[in-house]
């Protein structure tokens, strides 16, 4: 049942919209890779590096073909395999588990903080073992984990700790990049995220040269110089095409993280208006002041009771909405062998349980985030 405003539509994401916002510099950038026709280790790549490092305050970028094989290299960098634990959040994509067991190695699951959908800091040191190696912290939803307890630990017990960015870029806390803190910062350019390219790409920064030269080495099957191998790495290359699309996007990012905070802003003030909050719908959280975190809403996920009939409801009002994600990783079939119970991990059950990701990108418009909203009342107050 739909209201009177049925002829609106809400898509999750309109990327005709931006590409059109940009058309001009996109298509230049691209015809001048098809003009050079480098289209790998193009110059593009370097300056795309570059650019993204400059950004987030880091000393090295290295681009690679997707956010999840940032990921992988960072681990593979470390020679973290067979025999060794990571400890990470079992609320996140998939990749940031699947990584770690690529390796050999073994994810150790830490239940997250039932306000942020964060890995919660505090029960970190009660899963390490004499075989941990690493922690993978990521910054969901566009806002970034509690970075100083986790470094805290790290440092004490000489663990690595790789920072899954994939869904952050922009992102602050406590003044600090998203990415920029921990020993590698893992980014993905998936269309749909907030920095997107044409297809898959992704880069690692840090600001460790050795680290940063040992990833360059590894993204081309461990060649230096080519056809010399002296470890085995991958085709992890990032496309010329995909940086040179990502560099012109990056000018724009900082605009686009104020519009989707103005998106945020407004979900948030008419979901409280409507009296949605008092009954016990649950908006993205207001951090404490003390982290200073600035969350650039790479998506905006309430948390309802009834979430899977609301789901359906506000897409049958041509409302696209999202379950990020419907079963957490420590419920996998593919994991069945780590022996975790659903019910070990309560926080992220009930996560994937009750939460619902709302339409968020820089080109809702008001009229668009009023009908969610209005048709997120219509459901929620019947009986």
């Amino acid at each position: 049942m739909t209201t009177s405003n049925s002829q609106i539509s809400v898509p999750g994401l309109d990327l005709r919209a931006q590409y059109q916002s940009i058309k001009s510099e996109i298509d230049e950038a691209v015809a001048s890779v098809f003009e050079s026709q480098q289209f790998i280790n193009g110059p593009q790549v370097r300056s795309c590096e570059e650019a993204i490092a400059k950004y987030c305050d880091c000393r090295h970028a290295i681009g690679v073909s997707s956010g999840t094989d940032a990921l992988l290299i960072a681990l593979m960098a470390e020679q973290i395999g067979p025999g060794d634990e990571v400890i990470t959040t079992p609320y996140s994509f998939f990749a940031t588990a699947g990584c770690i067991a690529r390796t050999g190695a073994t994810p150790v699951f830490v239940d997250i903080d039932p306000v942020t959908y964060n890995i919660d800091a505090s029960q970190i040191v009660g899963k390490i073992s004499n075989k941990t190696k690493a922690i993978i912290p990521v910054h969901l939803f566009g806002q970034m984990a509690d970075m100083d307890p986790i470094m805290e630990i790290a440092s004490s017990r000489n663990l690595i700790v790789i920072e899954d960015a994939a869904q952050s870029i922009g992102a602050k806390y406590k003044g600090r990049h998203a990415g920029s803190i921990g020993h590698y910062g893992c980014y993905s350019f998936f269309p749909a995220k907030n920095l997107g390219c044409a297809g898959d790409g992704g880069m690692v920064v840090t600001n460790d040269e050795a680290r940063a030269e040992r990833m360059r080495v590894l993204r081309s099957h461990g060649s230096k110089p080519k056809y010399y191998h002296h470890v085995i790495g991958g085709n992890f290359r990032l496309d010329t095409l995909h940086a040179a699309i990502v560099e012109v996007k990056l000018r724009h990012l900082d605009s686009w993280t104020e519009s989707r905070r103005r998106v945020a802003n407004q979900y948030t003030q008419l979901l409280t208006e409507s009296g949605l909050v008092e009954q016990g719908l649950v908006t993205p959280p207001a951090a404490p002041e003390s982290l200073q975190l600035e969350p650039v809403h790479n998506q905006y996920v309430i948390r309802a009771n009834r979430r899977d009939e609301l789901l359906d409801h506000l897409r049958g009002a041509n409302i696209a909405t999202a379950v990020y994600y419907p079963r957490s990783l420590h419920e996998q079939e593919c994991f069945a062998h780590l022996g975790y119970k659903p019910d070990d991990l309560p926080q992220a059950k009930l996560a994937s349980e009750t939460t619902l990701a709302l339409p968020i990108y820089p080109e809702v418009s008001q009229e668009q985030v009023a009908y969610v909203v209005e048709e997120t009342n219509a459901l929620l107050r019947r009986s």
